[in-house]
């Protein structure tokens, strides 16, 4: 057994020692072997003090199409996904009711038509008969009533045909814009009321984004504050800034309305999707490094620095304080100084204090 654990530590040994020869160290002062190490120095730029969000894409110029009469649908004209133009006919609902009236009208304005007429012939008979001294004036304004209600009678039933004329036009329900159709969930027969959704119509175009942002950072936004809508990979799809802030807070649930304008002119975004949205409070300098330069012990963050003595350059670990990542780079709070030489190749093979040789 005691051979064997020699024999297991032998092998490990040697194969410890070959793994160091093949990154050929450099000979440091004193004999210790000095790593070649990827360098970079660290600078600050410009990143911005952000939070994401869930925000709904809502168009402008998307309408939901609903029925300004009850009836059962008889006609369809459309498909969903038609392309259509202002005031092209997309369904029918059953107009023979309304027209029944609209027809009983008609017959009724016939008949004060025709009374009108006996009225006026004789209310001309009368005047003479009056001017002549013939009748009396109770007699002639009695007449004279007559003719006029008569006349209001008309009128009255004339605004009445006219206002059931404008109602049958309801009967067909018309593209207000052009546009595309969107699903049609109702089917011929079925009974629709003045809050059915009978169908929907976008004409495309620019989209707003809407974003609810706590209460409590109200003060950070406001019209310009940069908006950013990524991609699933997380990384910078579209750029934008907010151009409305609601005046008030939602008192349900203390989240305040912002939008902004989202361009569209290749169709890629729907209208109420659901995308992510980082909204950039404010712009700060800060140091940012690759993530190839991070090492992680348990749940705390290092970074090798380059530092120079009296033997030459060393690797220094020193702890660092994450922030967001932005593409292949992380934004560091807490740790490292404009100026600052760290590695970012090779830390896997570091400890703090090792000899290191520094290549760009």
């Amino acid at each position: 057994m005691i051979r064997q654990r020699l024999f297991l530590s032998v092998i490990l040994t040697f194969l410890f020692c070959l793994s160091v020869s093949c990154k050929k160290p450099v000979q440091a002062g004193g004999g210790i072997p000095a790593f070649p190490v990827k360098v970079e120095k660290v600078e600050l730029q410009q990143v911005g003090d952000s939070s994401e969000f869930l925000a709904t894409l809502q168009s402008r110029t998307a309408a939901v199409l609903e029925p300004e009469v009850e009836g059962q649908i008889t006609k369809i004209f459309v498909v969903s996904g038609a392309v259509v133009e202002p005031g092209q006919a997309l369904m029918e609902i059953d107009p023979r009711r309304q027209q029944a009236n609209v027809n009983q009208q008609e017959a009724t304005r016939q008949s004060q038509q025709a009374t009108l007429t006996y009225d006026q012939a004789r209310l001309q008979r009368y005047k003479k008969l009056f001017e002549a001294g013939v009748i009396s004036r109770n007699d002639y304004d009695s007449v004279i009533s007559a003719h006029d209600a008569s006349k209001a009678n008309v009128d009255a039933t004339e605004a009445f045909i006219n206002q059931q004329r404008v109602q049958l036009r309801y009967f067909t329900v018309r593209a207000p814009a052009g546009g595309v159709i969107g699903d049609i969930p109702v089917r011929v027969g079925d009974r629709v009321t003045n809050s059915t959704t009978l169908t929907t119509l976008d004409r495309g175009g620019e989209l707003e984004a809407y974003v609810n942002v706590p209460a409590e950072r109200s003060s950070d936004v406001h019209n310009g504050t940069q908006v950013e809508l990524l991609k699933p990979d997380g990384t910078t799809d579209v750029t934008t800034q907010v151009n409305f802030v609601s005046p008030r807070v939602d008192t349900a649930n203390q989240l305040l309305l912002i939008k902004a304008p989202v361009p569209n002119p290749d169709r890629r975004f729907r209208n109420d999707q659901l995308v992510h949205a980082r909204v950039i409070w404010k712009q700060l300098s800060k140091p940012m490094i690759p993530v190839t330069a991070l090492s992680r012990l348990g749940a705390q963050s290092f970074v090798f620095l380059v530092v120079h003595g009296p033997t030459g350059a060393a690797a220094l670990q020193k702890p660092v304080k994450l922030g967001a990542l932005i593409g292949n780079s992380y934004v560091i709070e807490e740790g490292l100084n404009s100026g600052d030489t760290v590695i970012v190749g090779g830390t896997q093979n570091l400890v703090d204090g090792m000899p290191v040789v520094p290549q760009a």
